[in-house]
């Protein structure tokens, strides 16, 4: 019976059959430092953020043709799933290779077709065993390509394309896809690309250096259905580097996102990745802050300016690092931090030097891993010819691997990262942060502090397992009191920073 169905499959499409069944997979995460899975359990979610890349290439696909989502995140993936569909479409990332190649295995095995595309398969489709069609870089260019083919009844293996496409073209991703309500915040795109070119990143690799926008009216399309879906709070802009183009921003988006945001009285708070130069400009944080945008991801990578110079990190040069990051939490932003070691110029203070920054920074959310060559970047192919590769880059630089021989004696490397980790994700240190934080942080006006029954629900979940149930319970109790007291409109903040760090010290312990 099973063979008899994929012969009927096969005719049908080899008649141009109309109405195709597409299944769009999302590989599972694995628990890590941005995967949030233990502080999701106090809000009730499943999931940090939607797979924006799959429910993008959803609405590419032909109307008629019927879509069905499933995020492994958030949902299980069953046989009649697989079965029902005439093409299983898989993206994912470097940390969800295990998931990735099960759910091909799991399609190979029922005899339905895959069609993997996104940066893993871009960067490693020679890894992969089983997969019909490969639809690789990005999809406004090699999907429109399969689906001719598709058509015409000749698909090719691999679809790849040096262009870089003009992302105007890109349609509203298909949210409907979605349940909703498993997910801590919704997600889209403005731009990709990044102005930089730091050796260890693969954003220029895959996205490009001259950074390329939608117009002003498809994002504010984006959020208009976003907002007539029903959603509210938090949307996650997930661009390589939002501040890219800043004239453009300055004159066209932000004037009209604050117009926006002021209509509908505020529905989300944006959170988004960008460069330390951001403090340079106070006319733009004044902007962003005012359309909105409360929280940003600024990869800081190092205190130690021979290691910058190393890396090609020159924005963050010829600053006083501390300083920029305080000037952006007094705007009202909170600020996440990446930081690295491992670098060649890295020396055995370097250890101390990144404790002393995060502490001295106030950034709460500071993640601190290991150097790591993805494959194809410029630092791979620099430790491919200095025969220092070791293997592929996991994709997760907190499980405490590395890809490449370090210059640094391995053993003290692993004793100062596990060293500076277990410091700053200490109950002491950590609560201390978070009182920096709050001494310096300024809340925008137009954040109203109401809290939702979700939010209530998760402060009294945090009443029990911080306050009462875990080990080292003062810490909580004190940072609890002191906010309450002395910043009661920053308390709630306050109160998901402790939660925040009830997941990392679990992430930490697993090291």
């Amino acid at each position: 019976m099973k063979k008899f169905n994929i012969i009927v499959k096969v005719i049908n499409l080899n008649l141009r059959e109309i109405v195709v069944n597409i299944l769009l997979v999302y590989p599972e995460t694995p628990s890590t430092f941005w995967s949030f899975k233990d502080a999701l359990k106090f809000v009730s979610k499943k999931a940090a953020e939607p797979p924006l890349g799959l429910i993008t290439v959803a609405s590419m696909l032909p109307g008629n043709w019927k879509k069905k989502l499933i995020d492994l995140n958030v949902s299980r993936l069953e046989d009649n799933h697989i079965l029902w569909a005439d093409y299983v479409f898989l993206s994912g990332m470097s940390i969800q290779i295990n998931s990735f190649k099960d759910v091909i295995r799991r399609c190979n095995t029922l005899g339905v077709k895959v069609v993997a595309g996104g940066p893993l398969a871009t960067t490693q489709y020679n890894d992969f065993l089983g997969v019909d069609h490969f639809i690789l870089n990005e999809a406004e260019i090699t999907l429109p390509e399969f689906l001719k083919d598709l058509k015409n009844g000749n698909p090719k293996q691999i679809y790849k394309s040096n262009e870089f496409p003009d992302i105007t073209s890109s349609p509203v991703p298909m949210w409907e896809l979605l349940d909703m309500k498993k997910y801590a915040s919704m997600s889209l795109q403005y731009s990709r690309g990044c102005p930089y070119d730091c050796e260890f990143c693969s954003i220029t690799m895959l996205n490009g250096r001259r950074p390329r926008t939608k117009t002003t009216e498809q994002l504010l399309n984006e959020l208009e259905t976003l907002y007539k879906l029903g959603y509210r709070k938090a949307v996650s802009i997930v661009d390589d580097n939002f501040i890219g183009n800043k004239r453009k921003l300055k004159t066209e988006v932000l004037p009209a996102l604050i117009e926006w945001s002021k209509q509908k009285k505020y529905p989300f708070n944006f959170i988004t990745e960008v460069s330390i130069n951001l403090a340079d400009d106070e006319a733009l944080m004044n902007m962003m802050v005012e359309a909105g945008f409360n929280s940003i991801f600024v990869g800081i990578e190092t205190p130690n300016d021979e290691s910058l110079a190393e890396c090609g990190k020159t924005q963050n040069q010829r600053r006083n690092l501390v300083t920029s990051v305080k000037k952006m939490q007094k705007k009202g932003f909170i600020v996440s931090g990446g930081f690295i070691v491992g670098f060649d110029n890295d020396s055995p203070e370097v250890f101390e030097e990144q404790i002393n920054f995060i502490q001295k920074s106030g950034i709460v959310t500071a993640m601190v891993g290991l150097l790591n060559a993805p494959l194809g970047t410029k630092l791979f192919k620099r430790m491919k010819k200095e025969n220092r590769l070791l293997s592929n880059f996991t994709g997760n630089n907190m499980d405490g691997s590395i890809n490449f021989i370090p210059k640094m004696k391995y053993a003290d490397l692993m004793a100062g990262y596990n060293n500076i980790i277990r410091t700053i994700y200490s109950q002491k240190d950590y609560y201390y942060r978070i009182k920096n934080f709050l001494h310096n942080y300024e809340l925008p006006a137009w954040n109203s502090n109401k809290l939702s029954l979700r939010e209530i629900k998760a402060f009294l979940k945090s009443l029990w397992l911080l306050g009462i149930f875990e080990k080292g319970r003062r810490y909580y109790w004190k940072i609890f009191v002191y906010s309450l007291i002395k910043y009661p409109h920053k308390f709630p903040l306050a109160i998901t920073m402790a939660v925040y760090g009830y997941h990392f010290r679990r992430v930490v312990a697993t090291i």
